[in-house]
């Protein structure tokens, strides 16, 4: 009865999430994938009866699944075509990296996460739901990762005290990147494009995440 109980809870917050980011993001496609990823997935047992809530849930080890309305945000900014290549860099539970592995299907997204048990736990999660264009990666004192690049789009799932150029030379040209910038407690969302003749920014409102920690980052000791 629980279990059956809790399905109808999913059900009815699912219905209800989305037709709030319908009125909030006008991408079709962005909606279609996010409708794709079964968000309840990536979030612990105990979160279970909150996924489709419009939140971010912790997921253990001081880190967060983003709240649905900004994974959308973010990806509809990015403009994503089939066949371009994505970087995460903070890849947590997965689930951005699953909705933006739905947005390229004829490419890959490749996802870097700093904490190992993390990495794991998204690499068993993304593996069991049948996606085969992710790759996980530890991630590395360099932000990023370069030697799988360029990338023609990155989504920073952590704040960064400023723009941190090791990423912005990973783009292509053309290239898009999407990130929090500013104080640990608050920031804004920053789209950055990179053209030949250097970048653009846009602003796509406040935002609060977690930290990104490391070189060109905020220090792990704070």
């Amino acid at each position: 009865m629980a279990d059956q109980y809790l399905d109808k809870k999913l059900i009815s917050d699912r219905r209800d999430l989305f037709a709030s980011l319908r009125r909030n993001i006008r991408s079709r496609p962005v909606l279609q994938a996010m409708e794709r990823v079964p968000r309840e997935e990536f979030v612990p047992s105990g979160q279970r009866r909150s996924a489709y809530l419009d939140t971010a849930l912790a997921i253990g080890e001081g880190q967060t699944i983003s709240q649905p309305y900004m994974v959308a945000l973010i990806t509809e900014a990015l403009r994503l075509q089939p066949a371009e290549q994505v970087l995460e860099v903070g890849a947590g539970s997965g689930y951005q990296a699953a909705v933006l592995a739905e947005m390229v299907p004829d490419s890959r997204v490749i996802a870097v996460e700093l904490v190992r048990r993390l990495t794991q736990r998204a690499k068993g999660t993304l593996d069991d739901l049948g996606y085969k264009n992710i790759v996980v990666e530890n991630a590395t004192e360099s932000l990023g990762c370069s030697w799988r690049g360029p990338y023609d789009a990155i989504v920073v799932s952590a704040a960064a005290p400023r723009l941190p150029f090791s990423l912005i030379s990973q783009l292509a040209v053309g290239g898009r990147m999407v990130l929090p910038v500013g104080k640990r407690d608050q920031q804004e969302l920053v789209c950055v494009l990179r053209t030949g003749e250097g970048i653009s920014l846009r602003m796509l409102g406040s935002c609060r995440f977690v930290p990104l920690l490391g070189h060109e980052a905020f220090p792990s000791s704070n």
